[in-house]
């Protein structure tokens, strides 16, 4: 099974709007109403709609994140893709997640499992877990992704699980819940935008045998490639948060 059908419009200013395949006549807001027969025709080009001028793409996974409208704060694409490397996500998986929010991560992971994969959504709130899912709708991944409204403190009822994703401010008190959700060898990965989150979550972490405890920071620098030469961006994307990962096994070394 292919990937849901996703188009991206972008404009001159670089703003990009998702258009899924998933109805014959789409609305999109600030251009009015496209046919998908139209924008498979245009792949690749510009196509005017009024007095606007947009170019027609396929929407790569990344195109499916940043398309995506926002509401609470955001895991970007690289530190997203630290998390799905290091977590061993691929096609196939189950992932459990926690804190939907605006949904940008659970995109990147319900893209990453594939079609025949599965990802579980956790989100206290109802009206984030309703965006979440608007959101999921509009990248195509929606058929992937149970978001549910609850406290993932509580418990997880699947087991076997591949990984365990955390984007919640107190990652330390899921550890337990799940070390017992995922299968040996499977990780537990936590996004922490302060280091004393990260002190409890290592501290969690060792009260199980959770090995190959890791955190990262990762740095991310734009460069400007012009006529009159190449020089770094004057807006550097620096710190937006902590990756810790760890994976569960039965026992530890000495």
């Amino acid at each position: 099974m292919a990937e849901p059908e996703v188009f991206v419009l972008l404009d001159e200013r670089g703003q990009r709007r998702l258009v899924s395949g998933g109805e014959p006549m789409a609305r999109i807001p600030g251009l009015g109403v496209l046919s998908l027969e139209k924008l498979r025709g245009a792949v690749g080009r510009r196509l005017a709609v009024g007095e606007r001028s947009v170019l027609v793409l396929s929407a790569s996974r990344r195109d499916r994140m940043e398309g995506l409208e926002r509401r609470a704060q955001t895991v970007g694409p690289k530190d997203a893709a630290s998390i799905l490397f290091n977590a061993d996500v691929g096609p196939g998986g189950t992932v459990i997640e926690a804190g939907a929010g605006s949904a940008w991560l659970t995109v990147a992971l319900a893209s990453a499992v594939g079609p025949s994969g599965r990802v579980v959504s956790y989100e206290e709130r109802a009206d984030f877990a309703e965006f979440a899912r608007e959101n999921l709708r509009r990248a195509g991944m929606g058929d992937r992704v149970e978001v549910r409204v609850a406290d993932v403190a509580a418990g997880i009822r699947e087991r076997d699980v591949d990984a365990v994703v955390l984007d919640i401010p107190d990652p330390w008190t899921v550890v337990t819940v799940a070390w017992e959700a995922l299968r040996v060898g499977g990780a537990i990965a936590s996004f922490s935008p302060n280091v004393e989150q990260v002190r409890q979550t290592v501290e969690a972490l060792a009260r199980h045998p959770f090995v190959d405890v890791r955190t990262v920071e990762i740095i991310e620098r734009e460069l400007e490639v012009r006529d009159t030469g190449t020089k770094p961006s004057f807006a550097p994307l620096g710190h937006t948060g902590y990756i810790t990962t760890a994976r569960k096994a039965l026992e530890r070394l000495p």
